[in-house]
């Protein structure tokens, strides 16, 4: 397999899971612990529904909720404190630091989503969220449901590179650029690379009904996850405040059309979004105040049938 093009940070887990490996694949030995707030974490979510791999991977979903920044997410005390958050049923541990803990004692850098984890070795596979999409797409196949979907199809591998790190720096990353700027300058650099690369993806999107033609690949995922997000939290919270989703033609029917289909539709929590963002994150709202909108329909009918 194929591993995606992340940087690779200290103290990351960046194996993969294949035959003749430490990681072999198996049917229920792998978990996968996930944030709904979380843009990265989400989309290892929409890949697994897509390949229908719910009954070979198990999972459990963090709570939103957390005091200080620096604190790692939790999970709820039981299954009905936070609603659509759970416990840990592989660990029963209080916190995500806990399980990078028990993969492996010395690990001191910081506890993020998505995991995915082997039950089997107690082990931590991967932590990047680009690796864990790769994975879910090439190496379950001998039991998913849905084995024809392929993500990252050898003939359009180079163009999905292409624009995938594209969105994911620009976009993805670029956002949090925007909200964490260190002085008015940098902010408008960022600001500016987010919103020139929003443009060119309403051109791309003119004349594509996906952004590598007419089949769904790991870039869109890798967009989704940030546009979905976008109007609710990173126009006002991110100060990335110079033109809505929703004001984009191309952009937002694009969005209304992945939104509507079930897997990227049932990975989609927007009270864990808004809430883990303006209350978990008080460095950028000390208030902890949550707005109420914005009101937004993402089930009204889109035009990208016509899209050729």
């Amino acid at each position: 397999m194929q591993m995606a093009n992340a940087k690779l940070n200290p103290g990351q887990f960046r194996n993969s899971v294949e035959k003749g490996s430490t990681f072999e694949p198996e049917s229920g030995r792998y978990h996968l612990y996930v944030g709904l707030f979380c843009p990265w974490a989400t989309k290892t979510l929409i890949v697994r529904s897509l390949k229908g791999l719910e009954d070979v991977i198990s999972l459990d979903i963090l709570s939103w909720k957390r005091e200080n920044t620096s604190d790692p997410f939790s999970f709820p005390a039981n299954n009905d404190e936070i609603p659509g958050a759970t416990i840990d049923s592989v660990n029963g541990k209080k916190d995500i630091s806990e399980v990078y803990k028990l993969s492996d004692p010395s690990y001191s850098g910081r506890p993020t989503v998505p995991v995915l984890f082997d039950k089997k070795t107690n082990k931590i596979v991967n932590n990047e969220s680009a690796d864990i999409v790769r994975i879910l797409n090439d190496c379950f196949n001998d039991f998913a449901k849905h084995p024809e979907v392929n993500l990252y199809p050898l003939e359009l591998q180079k163009a999905i590179d292409e624009v995938s790190g594209l969105i994911m720096e620009h976009v993805g990353k670029g956002v949090y650029k925007c909200a964490f700027a260190p002085n008015q300058d940098a902010y408008e650099v960022a600001c500016r690379a987010v919103f020139q690369n929003l443009d060119n993806l309403e051109e791309r999107l003119a004349k594509s009904r996906y952004l590598n033609g007419d089949v769904i690949t790991e870039s869109d995922v890798h967009l989704f996850t940030p546009l979905i997000r976008f109007d609710f939290v990173y126009f006002d919270l991110f100060k990335c405040n110079v033109k809505r989703i929703e004001h984009y033609e191309n952009l937002n029917n694009y969005l209304r059309e992945l939104y509507q289909i079930p897997a990227f539709q049932n990975a989609v929590n927007f009270e864990h979004i808004k809430k883990g963002y303006y209350y978990s994150f008080p460095a950028a709202n000390p208030s902890r105040i949550i707005p109420l909108g914005p009101k937004i329909d993402f089930n009204l009918p889109h035009n990208r049938h016509n899209i050729k």
